[in-house]
């Protein structure tokens, strides 16, 4: 039960960092956020480098659809799934 629960842990902290990067992807896209500011920026590069090794790989499987990047959305559904679906099956929670 300790490893369920600190797996749920990790991933509801991946959850919440992968939130903050999509919202953070649309205020810049809209030009809320400007990235010429250094904290802006500082913050971008890091959750770009903490999530990157998750999109990359789903990048490979899916169709080209620049300037859209629907990585980030097939990661966030099969974060989810694993959170609510694989995990609790794995430890018979369900």
């Amino acid at each position: 039960m300790v490893i369920y629960q600190l797996l749920q842990l990790v991933l509801g902290v991946v959850y919440w960092i992968m939130i903050i990067h999509i919202i953070m992807s649309w205020l810049i896209s809209f030009q809320v956020l400007n990235m010429n500011q250094p904290l802006v920026s500082q913050i971008w590069t890091g959750l770009n480098k903490l999530l990157e090794p998750i999109y990359r790989p789903i990048r490979r499987y899916m169709p080209d659809t620049h300037p859209l990047d629907l990585a980030p959305l097939v990661a966030f559904v099969i974060l989810i799934a694993i959170r609510s679906i694989i995990l609790p099956a794995i430890f018979g929670l369900r």
